[in-house]
């Protein structure tokens, strides 16, 4: 059951900490542009790495996972693919109704579940093709 998680439930999970239990008096557009640190580049230019960055970044390679357990065929699939889309309408959801969740940090978010969503069901739907032996040309 585990293997069948939406590892893209965790950033959402994190965002919704910090903005709703992180006892910040800033603004959540404020808070996620928060710098976590600043390394001078060899141009000489200063690159920072803010809050809503590291969280990208982390929810980029939990989609990453996602896209390799996509992968997977059987009844599992079918309850991961159901998973990911309630994440999906979750963050569209929230995305539309909570004020705290119009950032493009958390849009983000929102369309990296709905590439989750996307990829799953079009990795599952391409090896199902080659499971059936349908041709491209629809030769059976």
């Amino acid at each position: 059951m585990l293997a069948n998680f939406p590892l893209l439930v965790v950033p959402l999970i994190v965002y919704n900490l910090f903005v709703f239990m992180g006892g910040s008096a800033m603004a959540p557009a404020q808070m996620w542009a928060e710098p976590v640190f600043t390394v001078t580049m060899v141009s000489g230019l200063p690159w920072t790495l803010t809050m809503g960055d590291l969280l990208l970044t982390a929810s980029l390679a939990l989609l990453f996972i996602e896209v390799i357990k996509a992968t997977r065929t059987g009844t599992s699939s079918i309850v991961d693919h159901m998973l990911s889309t309630a994440v999906f309408v979750a963050c569209l959801v929230e995305f539309l109704l909570v004020d705290q969740a119009a950032t493009s940090t958390f849009f983000l978010l929102m369309v990296m579940a709905l590439f989750d969503v996307m990829a799953g069901f079009s990795v599952t739907i391409r090896g199902a093709r080659r499971d059936f032996g349908v041709g491209p040309e629809g030769h059976y």
